[in-house]
């Protein structure tokens, strides 16, 4: 019986031991960059994924792509992951890239452009600052992103829900501010959907569009086809794609909507509709 408390008593003090040799560090996927923005008179953070090779390949550069709704509670790690597998070379559907989150202090001020609706205003008491924010990702976010890490010229937008309204705005009134815009469940209705009615006849050349929408009621299905199609009728070199997902709502739609898009807008091996 000693013998057994003995050798029990052993492989117990074997399993401690063991157990305090474990160490534990930081899984870091990223870098979290804050700054006073000057344009909105606040604290800002950009949260930044580096592709694997960035930093074994120094003199590489890479393109960018811009994800409003960008912290890491919200679509950041989720996008970031479709980006990592998305550029895996075994998969090759876009180029490695660096992503960029921007995190909301105030979306519905941030993403909306000032409406006449009195409902509008009732719900969104602090609408109407999109011109404001739209300044402060040309003059402070690219300019940051720009001289702190190696980016190439090409550069990609992704918004979702009111995040696709001020992309849709970006896209129409300061076009050339990004290459490529990725427009999920845009909340077009805003403003009585006066945003479709104001399209430039110069729109979007040479852009790449996509624009998806999952099985959302009438109106935001109708509004996602509506915008689709005034640009797909644009007669110049703009690229434009349209998704519907059925399957999902406007709460899970992004996710297989920007693996879709990044196939369609950057894969060679991608079908063009």
């Amino acid at each position: 019986m000693v013998k057994y408390l003995a050798l029990i008593s052993f492989f117990l003090m074997a399993t401690f031991a063991k157990a305090t040799d474990l160490k534990s560090s930081p899984l870091v996927i990223g870098d979290s960059i804050s700054f006073q923005s000057k344009i909105l008179k606040e604290k800002r953070t950009l949260n930044v994924y580096l592709p694997e090779s960035y930093h074994r390949e120094p003199e590489r550069n890479y393109p960018v792509i811009y994800l409003l709704d960008g912290s890491l509670s919200e679509d950041f790690i989720h996008i970031a992951g479709v980006l990592q597998f998305g550029s895996f070379s075994w998969i090759n559907m876009l180029p490695e890239s660096i992503l960029v989150g921007i995190e909301n202090i105030d979306r519905k001020r941030d993403y909306t452009f000032p409406s006449k609706i009195a409902l509008d205003q009732k719900e969104f008491p602090s609408s109407g600052g999109s011109k404001e924010f739209i300044d402060f990702l040309d003059k402070e976010v690219q300019p940051i992103i720009a001289s702190n890490f190696r980016t190439k010229e090409k550069s990609t937008l992704i918004g979702q829900s009111l995040g696709g309204l001020v992309a849709t705005e970006i896209l129409l009134k300061h076009t050339d501010l990004f290459d490529n815009y990725i427009i999920i469940s845009p909340s077009l209705w805003w403003s009585g959907e006066s945003l479709l009615s104001s399209i430039p006849k110069d729109c979007c050349e040479d852009k790449q569009i996509y624009i998806g929408v999952g099985k959302e009621g009438e109106v935001m299905e109708r509004l996602a086809r509506t915008l689709y199609n005034k640009l797909d009728n644009k007669k110049n070199n703009t690229k434009i794609h349209f998704g519907h997902f059925e399957q999902l709502d406007h709460g899970d739609t992004l996710h297989l909507a920007v693996y879709d898009a990044f196939g369609k807008l950057f894969s060679d091996k991608a079908p063009k509709n």
